[in-house]
């Protein structure tokens, strides 16, 4: 058996073992699923719930979601994507909080500490060999290891994680500000608008430049 230039050669067939090339539409589909499912749609239920009903009320529907969301996942054999673990998880410690303790300010201060952690982790990544994003990046696109190897998709995710970082960073600062300043409830509505507003900008934003170094590279079919 021989390998020939990323392939394996057996007889008079040969198998390409590097993944296809995907259509731009397919890697748009999974970070719009991805971002949907653990960050947008748990935003919106949440602020439904306790402007409907109270805080332990909202804070159970949003860990429900989640918890669904990846059980439903696991139950159809897809694969649950490291975003949503980490959002599940810090979530269901949040909600433990909250529902043992009563206390609404460390609920909603909590995540200004997950924040300013999570920008730590993708910051400091820069200085080892793998960045953040190069982990996260197969959960979006079938990425091989020649790819991931690449000196400009390897620069494309140092930049990446930079940018993610700083965004991390402002979403702790956004969200401690305005917990210092407004009610609940205003503090709920504007904050969680505010968020999904950076986080889906940032997301387009990651998409866009991902699509020229992806169209530069060869690694998308336009259609």
């Amino acid at each position: 058996m021989a390998r020939v230039h990323g392939t394996i050669a057996h007889g008079p067939s040969v198998i390409d073992e590097r993944p296809s090339v995907p259509h731009l539409r397919q890697v748009i589909a999974r970070v719009v699923v991805s971002l949907g499912t653990a960050v947008v749609a748990p935003a919106l239920l949440f602020a439904a719930m306790l402007a409907i009903f109270d805080l332990p009320a909202a804070v159970t529907a949003a860990l429900v979601w989640m918890v669904g969301a990846i059980s439903w996942r696991w139950a159809t054999r897809r694969p649950v994507s490291g975003l949503l673990l980490m959002t599940v998880g810090i979530l269901a410690l949040k909600t433990a909080f909250t529902l043992a303790t009563g206390n609404t300010f460390i609920y909603f201060a909590q995540p200004v500490a997950v924040d300013l952690t999570v920008a730590g982790i993708f910051l400091g990544s820069l200085w080892s060999a793998t960045p953040v994003v190069a982990r996260l990046a197969p959960e979006f696109y079938p990425m091989d290891a020649e790819v991931a190897a690449r000196p400009e998709v390897r620069a494309h995710f140092r930049r990446l994680t930079f940018m993610w970082g700083l965004v991390i960073l402002a979403k702790g600062c956004i969200t401690l500000w305005l917990l210092e300043i407004l009610s609940t409830v205003n503090f709920v509505l504007i904050k969680g608008g505010a968020i999904i507003v950076l986080t889906l900008t940032a997301a387009l934003v990651t998409v866009a430049w991902s699509v020229v170094v992806g169209r530069r590279e060869g690694l998308l079919t336009p259609t």
